[in-house]
């Protein structure tokens, strides 16, 4: 826990801060905040060559980020957010080396010393068009609500794609639940995102009755996998999403698809191969305007009152460079999550999610000539095999607002890469709201 002395005493001044403005706020104001720490740890895993984009065997990396999230109404049906994050820290190899990165907490972007960033910035508006009402309690850039079911709701400004689409109750917040970066989301979904996950766009949706279809239209950064947007949508993502809610035996459920074109100054995979000359091929020299897409499925549903199971199912475009999230093509996640309440810790919270990420041959073929991905290359790949990811996780309550983790991630044939591993990784994370 070598960052630990840096931000204790910034982070719990400004939590004490945080929570004396929320007891002295009115109706039209909300103030919440979290802050969480994850350590995590490799085992000494074979690794007999390694490249530029490698995992390293026996090594241990920590992350920290306290974020505040101030809100106000606007008119009846408004709100506007603001959230201000302090980060620091690092993933295990400055977050590379696996195709699903193994905390969800490490940023593509790490520091020594804490950093003061603003993610969110965005402001909802939601249009009640009739129908049964339901309570929404607040929460974090939420205020408590009772939207009806036929509504419709704008959301524009910064804020992470994954905060409107792909969302599942069950693997979607690596602060509360899974953290392997392809549990969270399906690995396919190669969302506009700067290097933190956060973009500049819009997101429109229409609820009716059951039903729910989200369109967002969103900022890609500048060049693949960078820190900075690219202004006014010259390079962009468009994404549609279609939801159904329902009930099976009494129990909740629901099924999404989620398709994404990505426009921007992208390389061929074949291209790079074919201009390498024996070289290892570089697939910036190859960019230009053109499209990647992907679609992916996810499904839910809870089987009692303390277990729920989710899948998903993903594709993406294989010749095509990854613009922003991880090096996958086609993505499978199965999992379960079951509350405590059986064994008399009904706050506490199991997980277990098994993991399959692929590539395609062209891929495959560009990795082996010593290709970079934005997350994997270890220089060659003589001998290939599909990433496969077996997480778990026990989620221990300490009270209402303090979870202690402890998650276990073992992964064969990571980056793709038969030769290396199997790697076990180990982590503890500390999470604590208001």
């Amino acid at each position: 826990m070598t960052g630990w002395y840096r931000w204790a005493p910034a982070g719990l001044l400004a939590l004490w801060a945080a929570v004396a403005l929320a007891e002295e706020s009115s109706s039209p104001y909300a103030v919440h905040g979290q802050l969480t720490y994850t350590e995590q740890e490799s085992d000494r895993f074979n690794a007999p060559y390694g490249g530029p984009n490698s995992l390293s065997p026996d090594q241990g990396r920590e992350t920290f980020d306290a974020t505040l999230y101030l809100g106000r109404t606007l008119g009846t049906h408004g709100e506007a957010w603001i959230n201000l994050e302090v980060d620091q820290g690092f993933g295990l190899d400055n977050t590379l080396g696996l195709a699903g990165f193994s905390s969800g907490e490490a940023y593509k972007v790490g520091n020594k010393t804490p950093y003061l960033r603003l993610p969110r910035a965005f402001v909802r508006e939601t249009w009640n068009l009739g129908g049964d009402t339901a309570a929404v309690e607040a929460s974090a850039n939420q205020f408590a609500t009772r939207p009806s079911q036929q509504r419709w709701v704008l959301t524009v400004g910064k804020f992470g794609v994954p905060d409107v689409f792909d969302t599942s109750r069950y693997a979607h917040d690596p602060r509360a639940d899974f953290l392997n970066w392809t549990a969270v989301d399906a690995g396919t979904f190669d969302y506009a995102a700067d290097a933190w996950g956060f973009t500049v766009g819009a997101a429109l949706e229409r609820y009716a009755g059951p039903w729910a279809v989200r369109l967002g239209l969103f900022d890609l950064s500048t060049i693949p996998n960078n820190a900075h947007l690219t202004p006014a949508g010259h390079q962009f993502q468009a994404i549609l999403e279609l939801e159904h809610r329902h009930t099976w035996a009494d129990r909740d459920g629901k099924w999404l698809v989620t398709a994404y074109d990505s426009r921007g100054r992208m390389g061929l995979l074949s291209d790079a191969l074919a201009l390498a000359g024996g070289a290892p091929p570089d697939v910036a020299r190859v960019r230009a305007f053109r499209s990647r897409t992907g679609v992916s499925v996810l499904a839910e549903q809870a089987l009692t009152d303390d277990l729920g199971v989710f899948a998903r199912l993903g594709d993406a475009s294989g010749n095509v460079e990854v613009y922003e999230f991880t090096d996958v093509d086609r993505s499978l996640s199965l999992g379960a999550s079951i509350k405590g309440a059986r064994w008399g810790r009904s706050a506490d919270t199991v997980g277990l999610a098994m993991l399959q990420n692929r590539i395609s041959s062209v891929r495959q073929a560009y990795l082996a000539a010593g290709g970079l991905g934005i997350l994997v290359g270890d220089g060659r790949l003589p001998h290939a095999g599909p990433e496969e990811i077996v997480e778990a996780y026990y989620a221990f309550a300490l009270g209402s607002a303090v979870t202690i983790t402890a998650d276990l991630q073992s992964v064969r044939n990571p980056a793709y890469n038969a030769d290396r591993g199997p790697v076990t990784i180990g982590a503890l994370r500390l999470h604590a709201q208001f």
